[in-house]
């Protein structure tokens, strides 16, 4: 899969934009309810290729990492809900995994994680704060597995206040 054209990743300092996508076939989740915790945006290719399910593998194992900030992390992809059914059954996943399916791809293009040519969204992180400010967004190749390592460094640079008093104070007495 190639494309000519770079997505433009949304930019750190921007509002994320909401949204409201299928979590499962009878269930929404909307962005905006999740305000007063950060939110790591996790935009990958596809269920079932191997970069992919690798890539989501990785942020499963570390999930109890991510709860250390407070924060949660969602998969959207442009498979449907069946499929992320399927997936999440098959390798345990714990977290969320979004259906970008109808409109194909809306939220991936509003985030600027969309590869147009090949009808897929991009391997692209974002971390948005408490408050609904993307603090940290990455743009990986679309055949590397970007890992957690920037995840967590963005995490690490939030303010108490962009991670949510909750979050900051749970997080201050796990590390105590």
């Amino acid at each position: 899969m190639t494309d000519t054209q770079p997505s433009s990743l949304i930019a750190p300092g921007t509002p994320a934009p909401d949204f409201e996508l299928p979590s499962a076939p009878d269930q929404k989740f909307r962005l905006s309810d999740r305000r007063g915790r950060p939110v790591v945006l996790v935009f990958y290719p596809a269920d079932w290729s191997p970069v992919c399910g690798d890539q989501i593998a990785l942020y499963n194992e570390l999930g109890s990492e991510f709860e250390e900030f407070g924060a949660e992390v969602l998969g959207i992809s442009v498979d449907g809900v069946w499929c992320h059914r399927a997936f999440r059954d098959a390798r345990r996943i714990k977290f969320p995994l979004l259906a970008d399916f109808e409109p194909k791809g809306a939220v991936s293009r509003r985030y600027g994680a969309y590869r147009e040519k090949d009808g897929i969204a991009e391997r692209a992180l974002v971390v948005v704060d408490a408050d609904g400010i993307v603090r940290w967004s990455y743009l990986s190749p679309i055949g590397v597995n970007p890992g957690a390592d920037g995840i967590i460094a963005a995490l690490e640079a939030l303010t108490p206040e962009q991670r949510g008093r909750a979050a900051a104070s749970g997080a201050q007495e796990r590390r105590s």
